[in-house]
């Protein structure tokens, strides 16, 4: 399973417990209305908390996956400077 999807799961479980947690506690609706909103925010923040490690997992493999591909094109590119200088040689015999 995904790293993204993983987050996702556990967010959405944490938030469905929490919400039913909430719903079937005894309690008078004005506090129950307060239980509803702190946990709303509690979540968000848990929700922003896992994007963010989240975004900066994903931009870190974008810079090491481009970091790979800059020293590929450059080995690349000196294998091939090493082959037409070879093969100039090869030719003027």
């Amino acid at each position: 399973m995904s790293k993204g999807k993983l987050v996702t799961s556990v967010l959405a479980g944490a938030a469905a417990g929490a919400i039913l947690g909430v719903l079937l506690a005894p309690g008078k609706g004005s506090e129950t209305r307060k239980k509803i909103a702190k946990k709303g925010n509690d979540l968000k923040g848990s929700v922003k908390d896992g994007f963010d490690k989240l975004s900066d997992t994903i931009t870190d493999k974008y810079y090491s996956i481009n970091g790979d591909a800059k020293e590929l094109i450059e080995k690349g590119k000196e294998k091939g400077a090493e082959f037409q200088e070879t093969y100039k040689n090869e030719k003027a015999f």
